[in-house]
């Protein structure tokens, strides 16, 4: 069972990133997927999450509200990030992982992906 996080890179603020994490080795479309970051330094902090198949319950950090946006594609086993108006506070390795339910404590989550970084220049 492996997560697969990816679509990390070095972006000026104000740019935009889409993150990918793709499942293999079961499915995961009966999890709420979660996202996750951790800067140099700092633990490992909620981001957002997204429920299990329809995928109509969506929670986030405050400091992300109205700038990323979760969503994930079943039928590819996937999950995404989309971060728009991104600031250098957002650098951090973020990470993807899943649950048996939507929530933001990083002990429920089961499965974690390797990380992926993001990097925002001032």
């Amino acid at each position: 069972v492996q997560l697969q996080a990816s679509g990390g890179g070095l972006v000026q603020a104000g740019d935009s990133l889409r993150l990918s994490c793709e499942a293999s080795g079961r499915t995961f479309s009966g999890d709420a997927m979660g996202w996750f970051r951790q800067a140099p330094g700092k633990e490992r902090e909620f981001v957002a999450v997204i429920s299990r198949s329809g995928g109509g319950v969506t929670d986030y950090t405050d400091s992300v509200k109205g700038r990323f946006t979760i969503s994930r594609n079943n039928a590819k086993n996937t999950v995404y990030l989309q971060m728009n108006s991104l600031k250098p506070e957002d650098t951090a390795v973020y990470y993807c992982a899943a649950s048996p339910e939507v929530t933001r404590s990083k002990g429920r989550y089961n499965y974690w992906g390797q990380g992926t970084l993001v990097t925002v220049s001032s």
